[in-house]
């Protein structure tokens, strides 16, 4: 009974040090974090040197009341790869029969992000079908539905220079998770490199 007693005993005080002592690290563990989660980055062309951003490299404008408020504006990050599919409508390639209008809004951002960056980007559009009809028929398709994503794309005032031309599988590179008449298999794809 006394052994009981004296292992319950040491118990309790092994677990009411735990305690103090992880009470007494989340001030400094939440002071680490803030101190990682900021840091300056050093150009004598910023004020006072600096320019702050976040551990994920993001930039920021201002911060808290108390951090910088006259920062210049950030250079935008334009992902090292992007690829995006739009699909089109049965047996048609302009930008109005296009399915996933959402997917086309992702693009005019991302048009938008590299407008605005010195970054010096390599695009590929490939046009795809579906299984219905002809290969020849659907290689023409294919390539009609990406001349039209890519002269898209030149209206938006990406560099005609910085997109390949225009490519087509036709029928030939199918989706297997898709059956073979599905809208997903009428697609045209876009690839982008960042030199």
């Amino acid at each position: 009974m006394f052994q009981k007693t004296q292992m319950h005993r040491a118990a309790g005080l092994a677990a009411s040090a735990a305690l103090a002592l992880s009470l007494t690290a989340l001030p400094a563990a939440a002071a680490m974090d803030e101190e990682s989660y900021w840091y300056a980055k050093g150009d004598a062309s910023l004020p006072n040197g600096q320019l702050w951003a976040t551990n994920y490299g993001e930039c920021w404008q201002s911060a808290y009341p108390d951090g910088p408020t006259n920062l210049p504006p950030c250079d935008l990050a334009v992902p090292e790869e992007f690829t995006l599919r739009l699909n089109f409508e049965f047996d048609k390639y302009n930008m109005a029969n296009v399915v996933n209008r959402d997917e086309v809004a992702r693009l005019d951002s991302y048009i938008a992000d590299v407008r605005a960056t010195p970054a010096q980007e390599n695009l590929t559009v490939v046009g795809h079908t579906d299984s219905v009809g002809s290969q020849a028929y659907n290689y023409g398709l294919g390539m009609r539905r990406a001349t039209t994503v890519r002269d898209y794309m030149i209206q938006q005032g990406l560099p005609a220079s910085s997109i390949a031309p225009a490519q087509s599988r036709g029928k030939l590179e199918m989706l297997p998770e898709y059956p073979t008449d599905s809208v997903m298999q009428r697609r045209v794809t876009i690839h982008s490199r960042v030199d």
